[in-house]
């Protein structure tokens, strides 16, 4: 096994001291010796590890689960060849679990005076700035004996953003908007609070529609079209404390929520409403106010992607307030927190008169999936238990959800798969009533 620098050079002159002062050494010394200087010709002909240069180039960026490229440029200055292992270190989250312990490990020879780039494969599996640890250099002789060691401090940081998986969603909602815009043949009749545009009477429209003087000018029924008003104002309030830390699975519900609230703000960009963010637990997180357009989405992944679950009990009076500051004019208030009945009752259900005075209000909320198992388990003694247990969960979650509903608010209660979907679902109702 070969020896790496100081540890082959006191380990040569050590023996060779010892073979000088032992007589009864002599014999051992006549052949070991030829080998201890070969070791210590190696170690001096290996290329120095502190005069090698290092630049860092690749992706700044990638959603969560998909692979980045970190490349790593190796300049070696010096007069003698370099035959290296490198290895360019980053947290464990950069790869997945199966993933080799060799992963981030390189081998290469660089002459004198020249360079090469190493390329190192991440696939991140939480989000975040995951930023390099140091580079490690082990420089070989040329005989391969010994070695010399050393480290450098090349920092890069690639920033993880949120997987917006329910992207796929989007297209589907897109089509359903545009009937309720009324930019297809399919309008939607009576409904809306922006007048668009008088046609005749078809069969099965709503008689509330009828515009009777523009009936009396004319030998036909005419009707009024409506479409959703734009320019709306929709405030997404992400509660980042304790309860969004749960996992589902593999997934945090903070992060099932801020899936939701991505579709739901690509959506309404879409749809010409303005999209704020506010992230809190028992102080404001992250704000995104201002931004229109195609500037909604990338500004709100870019402001989600650091955000972790605080473990402390969210301050819902305190979210409550900041948000009435953010949106001084009626919005649509989405809220993204836990039904869970303590929080609510003391912290939510106080706040909400003020908040339905002034806004639409919008809870959505993430179900366990796995309640829903055990609600249906039987088949032994702590099945019937356990569903029991569910059932009584699942009892005072909807009791909860219904207290809410009694209070003006919208509630949305979905598993992780359905909550984008039926939270974008829920604001086409709204919008399609009239209500934003």
């Amino acid at each position: 096994m070969a020896l790496t620098g100081r540890t082959a050079l006191v380990a040569a002159l050590g023996a060779l001291f010892v073979g000088l002062v032992l007589p009864s050494w002599t014999g051992l010394l006549a052949v070991e010796l030829p080998l201890l200087l070969a070791i210590v010709a190696d170690l001096v002909w290996a290329a120095p590890v502190n005069r090698l240069l290092f630049t860092r180039s690749g992706d700044t960026s990638v959603r969560l689960g998909e692979q980045a490229v970190a490349s790593l440029v190796v300049s070696n200055p010096s007069r003698r060849p370099l035959r290296a292992r490198i290895r360019d270190a980053w947290p464990p989250s950069c790869w997945p679990s199966d993933t080799p312990p060799e992963a981030g490990h390189h081998r290469l020879r660089i002459p004198p005076g020249e360079r090469r780039r190493i390329t190192t494969a991440l696939q991140p599996t939480r989000r975040g700035d995951r930023t390099a640890h140091r580079v490690t250099v082990r420089s070989y002789g040329p005989l391969g004996l010994a070695a010399r060691q050393g480290h450098h401090q090349v920092p890069w940081t690639i920033r993880v953003l949120p997987a917006f998986t329910s992207r796929k969603h989007l297209p589907a909602k897109l089509a359903r908007l545009r009937e309720l815009d009324g930019r297809t043949s399919v309008l939607t009749r009576g409904q809306g609070t922006e007048f668009d545009s008088l046609r005749d009477y078809v069969p099965g429209d709503d008689t509330r529609s009828i515009d009777w003087r523009a009936t009396a000018r004319q030998t036909s029924v005419a009707v009024r079209t409506w479409r959703p008003e734009r320019d709306r104002r929709i405030l997404l309030a992400l509660d980042t404390g304790r309860t969004s830390a749960g996992r589902l699975g593999n997934v945090p519900r903070l992060d099932v929520a801020m899936d939701a609230a991505l579709l739901l703000a690509a959506l309404a960009s879409r749809a010409g409403d303005r999209v704020d963010l506010l992230a809190h637990d028992r102080a404001a997180r992250a704000r995104v106010t201002g931004r229109t357009g195609h500037q909604v989405l990338p500004a709100m992944v870019d402001a989600m992607a650091p955000l972790e679950s605080a473990l402390v009990e969210s301050d819902l009076r305190s979210l409550a307030s900041t948000a009435l500051r953010m949106a001084p004019q009626r919005s649509l208030l989405v809220l993204f927190t836990g039904l869970d009945r303590a929080p609510v009752e003391e912290g939510l259900l106080p706040v909400l008169p003020l908040l339905t005075q002034r806004h639409t209000v919008l809870v959505a909320a993430v179900a366990d999936p796995r309640i829903d198992e055990m609600a249906r388990a039987r088949g032994s003694l702590d099945a019937v238990y356990d569903a029991a247990a569910a059932s009584r969960a699942q009892a005072e979650r909807k009791e909860t959800a219904d207290r809410l509903r009694r209070h003006g608010v919208t509630v949305v209660d979905a598993p992780p798969s359905r909550l984008a979907p039926e939270l974008a679902d829920a604001y086409l109702a709204l919008k399609a009533a009239g209500r934003l």
